[in-house]
């Protein structure tokens, strides 16, 4: 006891308690530490169980120093009260202690008693502290409501209708700042998934609050199957737009005025945050709106222009492009919105669709093409693309000499040849002889910048110079049509195969130009492929065009070798059978100078018959003389042969061009076993009706490109001209006539006359070809538009028999 300590008598087991006697008040602390550390030490760790009295004992022992206010010394006495909890009796005598502790003002104090009261409260008691534990939830200490949550998550398992009323306070933990306290209201499990969602629609206040009210795992899940959700929704929302966006295009291509009344959603579209969105509907709402609405569109398209990529940039070309051929009217709004996206940066392709735009406003209306070639000259001053300035500079000494004031697009091109690298002043060069060639009054000018150009450091800059200065000093309108303003009209890749045979074979017998087959493509479409500018750079093997692989095919066939170079070829195979029928045959016609050739590929579909020695057996109505036919061997089961009929031109009457052709499969069926092949020794000849043959005007013709047909009709003169009117009763309108015409012939339009301004009565068609045998034909067709369509044709040529064929076949 107290008094023997303090007289330092020995106590049980005669320890003397002198040994205490220096003991400062700090090191009795240190010395109770030290003891309920050991007695808290033996329960966990050794393993050691003390009875229900020794372990009484301790615990009202241990009670007393909740006299103390060491801080050390209380967090001890509190593990101990938690772990001698369930061994000692009467452990709810220290309620008011911890009830004390925890709703005191030491912070430090609080959070451990609330988890040690929690600790010893049975079900009868907790009832008593709930208010105390409720206010604890939402104290504004971190680690006071963290305690109390923590310890709500033990005591769900002995009173879950009690703890599941403090739902709204954990509620309002879940909206503090501090993360631990977050953390801990996501974890009780208050609710089961039921009462999840009764939270969830009915008292749902914020997310977090939500996700108190279920396990944690749970949490997790529901939050991911959330944003999963939210982001499948997303996905969809976003995916219908662009479908409905490009259906209401794809029908806004066709049926404009079916899509106008949606014009008011899709303006709303083209803010919206998505860009492929936004580029459909501003592209719809081009192919759709008004004349009146166009300068709002520009306006709208202005601000847009700068928030997307290069690749739909150029889709908002494309449909500004086709807004400028269907209002010709607004060429100058969109010339000028055109030229301010011109002067913005970007890349090859977007720049390159600038470019097609401006130039093709220019050749579908001639009030904008003085604006556009001023808009690209500037263009070419900075322009860091080869292909692009080698196109401009192309088009303005095509179209340049035309204007009312030539003269000023000389100093542009000038400082090409003076500025850039050799391909762009190459195309400098010959767009300044075009200028010489079309103007004399500037010819003495141009002649002195050709003459600076012969001692240029590139050989074809220098050889390109020397040959226009040669042939503009001639002062000969037919030398700069045929060598400055219409060139060659053969096919290159042609041209270059023929010279080197022509060296292979060394004769006396000069190389003749019209044996090189003809440019089967029209120059003005061969625009600039899709392709980078590296790869521009690059020049690659040129492919065969279809002509040339007949040309081949023909050639390496014995009877056909003596027929010279072939012409053309028929651009599209005649089908002379139905595709549903046992054979099926096509023809192409194969035009040479004094010969035609009909080539029959024909395919057996019949499994059971095996066919030899095919012919086709031809009929003329006119004066071709049949010189003989090369049968198909065999015609296997679904396999393909040819077969070919050689037929000598009319001599007597040359222009009887036209003529009808009735046809007759002859052959030889051998029956065969369908599963072996295998054919019977012995078979019976038979025939098969075919189709009949037309052989037009438009066969003997083939269209090549004159870009400047006026110097082009001067250069062929008149003296085989020939003029006679016609009456097209059953067109009504110019178009009509003109497609009909084009179709006719065969022969390629000139400077976009196939192209009826509208609001017009009358109209003139220019058109050229080459006639075989190498002979120019030009032919002027007048048209007007009363009744009926009248039309006067006039045709001209270096010799009188393509003359003579055309005027009788129009006849």
């Amino acid at each position: 006891d107290v008094k023997s300590f303090r007289n330092g008598s020995s106590g049980e087991g005669g320890t003397s308690y002198y040994a205490f006697w220096s003991t400062a008040k700090s090191g009795i602390f240190q010395l109770s530490v030290s003891v309920t550390c050991k007695l808290s030490f033996l329960f966990p760790i050794q393993g050691e169980h003390l009875g229900v009295m020794e372990a009484t004992e301790s615990f009202f022992a241990m009670t007393k120093l909740f006299q103390s206010n060491d801080p050390t010394l209380r967090r001890m006495c509190y593990l101990t009260i938690k772990e001698m909890s369930n061994l000692s009796e009467d452990v709810i005598i220290v309620t008011s202690s911890l009830t004390k502790d925890m709703t005191g003002k030491d912070d430090n104090y609080r959070g451990p008693a609330v988890r040690a009261l929690c600790q010893i409260t049975d079900t009868t008691m907790l009832q008593a502290i709930e208010r105390y534990m409720k206010q604890a939830i939402v104290d504004k200490v971190p680690s006071v409501s963290s305690s109390a949550l923590v310890s709500s998550l033990h005591l769900l398992k002995t009173s879950f209708d009690v703890v599941k009323r403090w739902v709204n306070e954990a509620q309002e933990a879940a909206s503090s700042d501090n993360i631990m306290v977050q953390v801990r209201t996501l974890r009780p499990h208050f609710l089961d998934t039921w009462e999840v969602f009764d939270l969830w629609f009915c008292e749902t206040k914020s997310s977090i609050s939500i996700l108190f009210a279920v396990p944690y795992n749970v949490v997790v899940l529901i939050i991911i199957i959330i944003i999963i959700i939210i982001i499948i929704i997303i996905i969809i929302i976003i995916i219908i737009c662009l479908q409905n966006c490009k259906i209401t295009q794809l029908v806004a291509m066709k049926h404009p005025s079916a899509v106008t009344a949606c014009n008011l959603d899709l303006e709303n579209l083209v803010t919206d945050s998505n860009r492929s969105i936004a580029t459909l509907a501003i592209t719809t709402l081009l192919k759709t709106g008004s004349e009146s609405s166009i300068d709002r569109l520009m306006k709208q398209i202005s601000t847009f222009m700068s928030e997307i990529s290069d690749e739909f940039k150029v889709v908002v070309v494309q449909a500004i492009s086709a807004l400028c051929q269907k209002y010709p009217r607004k060429h100058a709004v969109l010339m000028n919105f055109l030229f301010t996206m011109l002067r913005e940066e970007g890349g090859f392709e977007y720049k390159r669709a600038i470019v097609e735009c401006i130039i093709s406003i220019i050749e579908e209306n001639s009030e904008s093409k003085e604006t556009g070639l001023s808009h690209l000259c500037e263009f070419i001053e900075d322009c860091e693309f080869t292909v692009l300035a080698t196109r401009i500079l192309h088009l303005l000494g095509q179209e340049g000499p035309k204007t009312n004031n030539p003269s000023k697009y000389i100093r542009f091109i000038y400082n090409r040849v003076v500025l850039e690298h050799e391909e762009v002043r190459a195309g400098a060069v010959s767009a300044l002889a075009k200028f010489g060639a079309q103007n004399e009054e500037m010819l003495p000018s141009i002649l002195v910048l050709l003459r600076r150009c012969v001692m240029d450091d590139d050989n074809e800059v220098r050889d390109r110079a020397t040959f226009y200065l040669s042939v503009l000093e001639q002062k000969q309108k037919a030398l700069n049509a045929g060598y400055i303003l219409n060139g060659l009209t053969v096919s290159i890749p042609g041209l270059e195969r023929a010279l080197h045979q022509y060296t292979l074979d060394p004769s006396e017998k000069p190389f003749d130009m019209k044996s090189v087959p003809l440019a089967t493509a029209p120059i003005i479409e061969q625009r600039t492929e899709n392709v980078p500018i590296s790869a521009v750079k690059q020049p690659e093997k040129v492919a065969a065009t279809r002509q040339e692989i007949f040309q081949e095919q023909l050639a390496a066939i014995p009877e056909f070798r003596g027929l010279g170079p072939l012409f053309k070829s028929s651009p599209e195979p005649v089908a002379l059978t139905e595709l549903e029928t046992e054979y099926v045959i096509h023809c192409t016609k194969h035009t040479f100078t004094n010969h035609i050739v009909f080539q029959f590929d024909c395919t057996n579909t019949l499994n059971d018959q095996i066919l030899e020695n095919v012919t086709v057996q031809m009929e003329p109505t006119e004066g071709y003389e049949v010189i003989g036919s090369i049968p198909a061997k065999n015609l296997l089961y679904n396999q393909p042969g040819t077969c070919y009929t050689l037929f000598a031109l009319p001599e007597e009457d040359p222009t009887a061009v036209a003529c009808t052709f009735s046809c007759m499969m002859k052959f030889t069926v051998k029956d065969c076993d369908p599963n072996t092949g295998e054919a019977e020794e012995e078979g019976y000849e038979d025939e098969y009706v075919l189709e009949d043959i037309e052989v037009t005007i438009a066969d003997h013709i083939q269209r090549v490109l004159k870009p400047n047909f006026a110097a082009a009709w001067e250069e062929v003169g008149d003296e085989f001209e020939k003029e006679e009117t016609f009456t097209l009763s059953t067109v009504k309108t110019l178009e009509e006539a003109v497609s009909n015409i084009v179709k006719f012939l065969g022969m390629q339009p000139c400077e976009r006359s196939d192209k009826v301004p509208e609001n017009k009565n009358s109209h003139t068609l220019y058109l050229a070809g080459v006639f075989r045998g190498g002979h120019d034909l030009l032919v002027r067709s007048r048209l007007v538009l009363t009744d009926a369509v009248t039309m006067q044709v006039t045709a001209r040529s270096g010799e009188e028999i393509p003359v003579d064929a055309v005027m009788a076949s129009v006849g």
